[in-house]
């Protein structure tokens, strides 16, 4: 793992994921749609990969059910933490493999699905 970790807003538009983050309040959350609304649906592959990295914070290449809790304050510092149930659907989303956790494919196949 390198040192410098790329910072979300060197991939993102802050405007576009603070009007993302605005637009799922509790219990709305929808990572296919908010994928969409803050540009990543329109990256290539590889740059939705880093995305992953840097919402993967542990960097053990999956997303964990605990770190997928937090996944929006990886888009920003004041993003909310997902309900149980919001992360429990946004898991069962991606997790194509039923292994309980998302792996970097996986989560560039559901942000372009």
């Amino acid at each position: 793992m390198t040192a410098c970790k790329m910072a979300m807003t060197d991939l993102l538009k802050t405007e576009e994921i603070k009007k993302a983050l605005d637009a799922f309040t509790a219990e709305t959350f929808n990572p296919k749609k908010f994928f969409e609304m803050v540009g990543m649906k329109a990256m290539s592959a590889e740059n939705v990969k880093k995305v992953f990295q840097v919402l993967d914070v542990d960097g053990s290449g999956f997303i964990e059910e605990e770190e997928l809790k937090f996944v929006l304050k990886g888009f920003a510092k004041d993003g909310r933490d997902l309900t149980d149930a919001e992360t429990k659907a946004f898991l069962q989303a991606a997790d194509k493999d039923g292994d309980g956790k998302i792996g970097i494919d996986e989560f560039e196949a559901l942000v372009h699905e």
